[in-house]
């Protein structure tokens, strides 16, 4: 048993700095080709730290455990919104753009519903993984089209905030343009080694988690759905938790708040699709009275509170990121009378 603990936390401190790592290398490489910052928010950041919650769900398939893939990505989803975005906003309160409330929160509550539609019966078939990553497809061309077409105009509802970024960043740029010349091809470089090194750790760590949660499933006599609802959704929702964070005490709101969208987007379709492609998943009931119920209502939440804040002050203040805690203590108490009784 200790083994098995002692994997699960050496694998979650690695996965946390694998995915730091990548994200970096990522992103290094998005800047050098000039890819929107918008891009970088929704979908690099995004689909960069879904990568722990899509690593874990492929192999825990391929181990024949597809359940924990199941817990794990919807797991991952309400703790994203509940904990990640309801601490991020207590401790900075982020604002709420136009693009965010017309376009991505609706998207995100559409992909809800076709997820708890498609688990109607109690199984996933690899047809409907099919679909999930066609969906997937279509949603990531749609984003790229979108923030290509508004290019910088994304800011311009928040003009003081953009004023003091473009002054803040002409100055930088004046200051340090020769260095930025001469490190450019290093950084490159770096970044490429960071993704590979990223990429390759994050495997092996996921490995050791998936690993040590079946374990601790089959000694405590668990479900592997608990299992991936706790431990592992927890642990692999640091890298949102601590990527948001930083986004928002650097002023990047879109960052941080499309950081969560995307990242859910993400763990819905390609999490669970590529899970349910390798082996078809016959899911608890339990999954679609608790979880995914927990998971739209706090959909349906987090889109309430976003249009009353843009209609507002446009800002996602600590009222609202008590809130969405709340509910998360709220979920969390339900799971454990669930498993208890």
């Amino acid at each position: 048993m200790w083994l098995a603990a002692l994997a699960i936390l050496i694998g979650l401190a690695i996965l946390v700095w694998s995915a730091d790592v990548f994200i970096d290398g990522a992103t290094a490489l998005a800047k050098k080709f000039s890819v929107p910052s918008f891009l970088i928010g929704v979908l690099i950041l995004g689909i960069g730290t879904s990568a722990p919650e899509m690593v874990v769900s492929v192999l825990a398939a391929i181990e024949g455990s597809p359940e924990l893939a199941l817990g794990n990505a919807y797991g991952s989803n309400i703790i994203n919104i509940a904990l990640v975005l309801g601490a991020t906003v207590l401790i900075s309160p982020i604002i709420i753009r136009r693009g965010i409330v017309k376009r991505d929160l609706p998207l995100l509550l559409l992909i809800t519903v076709i997820a708890a539609w498609q688990l109607r019966d109690g199984t996933l078939s690899q047809a409907d993984g099919i679909v999930l990553l066609i969906l997937l497809v279509a949603v990531l061309g749609l984003q790229i089209i979108m923030s290509i077409r508004e290019g910088y105009h994304e800011h311009e509802d928040d003009i003081v905030v953009a004023n003091a970024d473009s002054a803040h960043s002409n100055n930088l740029e004046h200051l340090n343009n020769s260095e930025s010349l001469e490190k450019l091809e290093p950084s490159v470089t770096r970044g490429l080694v960071s993704l590979i090194i990223g990429m390759l750790m994050l495997v092996a760590s996921s490995r050791a988690i998936v690993w040590g949660a079946v374990e601790l499933a089959t000694l405590w006599g668990l479900s592997e759905l608990i299992i991936g609802l706790t431990i592992v959704a927890v642990g692999t929702s640091l890298p949102e938790l601590v990527s948001s964070l930083s986004a928002a005490r650097k002023g990047e709101h879109d960052m941080a708040l499309g950081n969560i969208i995307g990242s859910n987007i993400f763990n819905t379709l390609a999490v669970v699709g590529l899970a349910t492609v390798i082996a078809p998943i016959a899911a608890d009931p339990v999954i679609l009275s608790r979880d995914v119920m927990a998971m739209g209502l706090l959909t349906i939440l987090l889109v309430t509170l976003c249009a009353f804040a843009f209609k507002t002050k446009r800002q996602f203040g600590r009222t609202s990121g008590a809130t969405l805690v709340l509910f998360f203590m709220g979920y969390t108490a339900w799971l454990i009378q669930s498993v208890s009784m």
